[in-house]
């Protein structure tokens, strides 16, 4: 019971690692709110609280958040998970999918942080896990837009680390490598072999090992840990 009594908020939690950290936070004894623009692919397993949620709506943050705190009383934890990929190389890439990806992948994460950080530092305390990729530290051909985005996702959370650490809150990121999951496998099978087959560990990850990551972040176990990076990529960023 890591996260016992905690309240805690996952974003993009119908299917993949969303899913699975909401399903792990409930197992260890967090009041989760699982959010997402779907339904969950399953039904959610425990007591956990589903609400239908854009990510990229200003609105919609700001209700989801008072709702939780009308409700329980303060937040503890946020997963800002939610995300999509894209791959158009730069000089391909359209203005209105640019858009569409800054405004998931890192606005989202944005008006997230906001939120989440206003009731925080009421509270003086908290913990904040942005997801990123290894695809924010490290490149490859194409994918302009997911590069800027999770880039910008692990430079937003060492400054909001920095600028409100002494209110409580910390402030992590976490990189995944490749994951299986329904974003992941509905793409073609030879670009995800090429991923997997330049990761050291020859596999490809699955939504658990990130799950784990984010419940050690979000746990009072990572109480001197702030502004970091935490990579579970099976060695690809050591190369």
């Amino acid at each position: 019971m890591r996260l016992q009594d905690k309240v805690a908020l996952v974003t993009g939690a119908a299917g993949g690692i969303g899913f699975a950290v909401a399903e792990l936070f409930d197992r260890e004894g967090a009041i989760v709110v699982a959010t997402d623009v779907k339904p969950p692919e399953k039904p959610y397993p425990g007591a956990i609280e589903a609400m239908t949620h854009d990510v990229t709506s200003e609105e919609q943050w700001a209700t989801v958040v008072a709702a939780i705190v009308k409700r329980h009383g303060r937040l503890d934890v946020l997963i800002n998970n939610a995300g999509i990929i894209a791959y158009e190389p730069l000089d391909k890439l359209e203005m209105k999918e640019w858009l569409k990806m800054i405004a998931v992948d890192q606005t989202g994460v944005f008006l997230g942080m906001r939120e989440a950080v206003r009731v925080m530092r009421k509270q003086q305390t908290g913990s904040i896990v942005n997801i990123s990729s290894i695809w924010g530290s490290a490149a490859v051909a194409g994918a302009h837009s997911y590069h800027a985005a999770k880039g910008a996702v692990r430079n937003m959370s060492k400054n909001a680390a920095m600028t409100y650490v002494s209110d409580g809150i910390r402030v992590n990121s976490v990189h995944p490598g490749f994951i299986h999951t329904p974003l992941t496998d509905a793409q073609a099978p030879d670009l995800n072999d090429a991923v997997i087959a330049t990761t050291p560990m020859k596999r490809g990850g699955k939504p658990i090992e990130i799950a784990y990551g984010c419940l050690f972040l979000a746990s009072d176990e990572a109480s001197y840990i702030t502004g970091t990076e935490l990579n579970i990529d099976g060695g690809y960023l050591a190369q």
